[in-house]
């Protein structure tokens, strides 16, 4: 692409590459905090058919995300495969956005139930066909390791942007949640920022032409799960999990322990604690980025992680009704910073795996490693919704007592402090366990790109043992196994004749 290589270092490209996370980042927030409530308060939905809607969902992700990270890498477009996913995307997420938030007026309350879950698997296959190409655009957009950390700062940052704007604009709308029309207005005003930011990014990104990779959709969920032959990626899913699991727990458990712990839900105290997380995530973004660029992609996990920690482990002095709320806001200002740590290593460790599984496999397939990434992370994301409503039920929550107002048990008060605290932190410790171990920064990163290069006859130079070792590492396969077509294909580990 004329002038590519000026383009590749200019802050407008790496704004455009960006702005579609507004909606990455933006779009489940609204939906994880207002669409059961607009199910159950505006459309009189039982809450139990209404929580089943995003557990189908999560289940229909399971079959489209390996789906479209194959269909990404077997598409050929003029517009680069990955751009092209992104036009036809935002006017599909706009369009089945709008679609959830639909009033619809069916005589069976079966009917109703089953438009919604098919408007919630219709906007979750949009979201999967922007999202699963755009993870993987960059490492076709940039080869350079340190340059990547920056386009993947910059995204981070529009990220958290989309999750403040999610966060608070519907609260200021919607007044009266038993308002239908309240909703839609929201659905309006996302839908529009949603299109525009995702085309945005199509037309100021470019993405390097390449043969596509030719495997049958029967193939492909085999194929997915190949990318679990490298050790980089299964250590970079244990991060991606547990370090946004620990968000999740947060976010999750949020509204019980203002309100069920505090007492402190009216006066908009929920608002000013979750207004705090979010500017401090994107404070946190802001400064973690260019350290990230000098140090190494794993580093502001290893910084941030520690200073959340002790944070959070603080909020255990100050978890009572009438504490001094300025200091819970502090420490949730802490709190924010370190989580912004963990979206902001992830990400740009993420653009890296695709090139790890090329030298195992020989094929260049970024698709199909970012589907299974983003599966793992729905996944993830449910799995933790889930053990929140255990933890919820073995503390003795009474979903009666909430109902008629009351107050929770003084047992079950203090339960839901100790799984405030102590849950995140758990999945945070694992996360550091995990990102000590992972075996790729800068040096390693090099020594990969160089060796696939060689084996491509780009590079003339001799490896060294120390090379070797490398790939060995990052790879978990012995050298001889690598480069070979069939590794993207069989699941077993033993040792494949390599194709002549």
């Amino acid at each position: 692409m004329k002038d590519q290589a000026k383009k590749s270092t200019s802050l407008l490209a790496r704004i455009a590459y960006g702005m579609a996370d507004i909606y990455g980042g933006g779009a489940f927030v609204i939906i994880g905090t207002f669409f059961t409530v607009f199910m159950t308060k505006s459309q009189g939905m039982s809450p139990i058919l209404a929580g089943t809607i995003p557990l189908v969902g999560k289940i229909w992700d399971a079959v489209t995300d390996p789906i479209m990270g194959n269909i990404t890498d077997r598409t050929k477009s003029r517009y680069g495969a990955k751009r092209f996913y992104l036009l036809i995307g935002s006017v599909a997420s706009a369009l089945t956005f709008f679609g959830m938030w639909t009033t619809v007026n069916f005589s069976s309350p079966m009917a109703q139930y089953w438009y919604y879950i098919l408007m919630y698997c219709l906007f979750s296959t949009g979201f999967t066909i922007v999202m699963v190409p755009y993870n993987a655009l960059l490492p076709d957009m940039i080869s350079d390791y340190t340059m990547r950390s920056k386009f993947s700062g910059v995204r981070i940052i529009c990220s958290t942007f989309g999750a403040i704007l999610a966060g608070l604009i519907p609260s200021i709308i919607i007044k009266d949640n038993t308002n239908a029309g309240q909703y839609l207005k929201v659905a309006w005003i996302f839908s529009i920022i949603f299109l525009i930011v995702v085309l945005i990014t199509f037309f100021g990104t470019w993405e390097k032409q390449k043969p596509v990779i030719k495997v049958s959709i029967g193939q492909s969920f085999v194929q997915s799960f190949t990318v679990f032959r490298s050790k980089a990626f299964r250590i970079f899913v244990a991060i991606f999990i547990f370090g946004q699991g620990s968000a999740d727990f947060l976010t999750g458990l949020a509204v019980y322990y203002v309100d069920d712990v505090l007492h402190a839900y009216g006066g908009g105290h929920f608002t000013y604690l979750m207004a705090v997380i979010l500017l401090s995530q994107f404070v946190g973004t802001i400064l973690f980025t260019p350290i990230m660029a000098k140090t190494s992609k794993r580093f502001p996990i290893l910084v941030g992680f520690p200073l959340r920690i002790v944070a959070t482990l603080a909020m255990l002095f100050f978890s009572y009704e009438g504490a001094n709320f300025m200091v819970i806001l502090f420490f949730s200002f802490l709190i924010g910073l370190g989580m912004s740590a963990s979206s902001v290593s992830i990400f740009a460790l993420l653009t890296d795996m695709a090139d790890v599984d090329e030298l195992i496999t020989s094929l260049n397939r970024p698709g199909t490693v970012s589907g299974m990434a983003t599966f793992v992370r729905k996944i993830g994301a449910g799995l933790v919704s889930a053990l929140i409503g255990i933890l919820l039920t073995m503390v003795g929550y009474s979903g009666a007592l909430a109902g008629a107002g009351q107050l929770q048990s003084a047992a079950t008060q203090q339960g839901i402090t100790m799984i405030y605290v102590f849950g995140p932190i758990v999945m945070m410790a694992i996360t550091l366990f995990y990102a000590k171990r992972f075996p790729m920064d800068k040096k390693e990163f090099d020594v990969i790109k160089g060796e696939i290069a060689r084996r491509k006859g780009d590079n003339p130079t001799e490896r060294t043992e120390e090379e070797i070792k490398i790939c060995e590492n990052v790879t978990g396969m012995k050298f001889d196994e690598l480069w070979n077509k069939q590794n993207a294909f069989q699941l077993h580990t033993q040792k494949i004749k390599e194709e002549k």
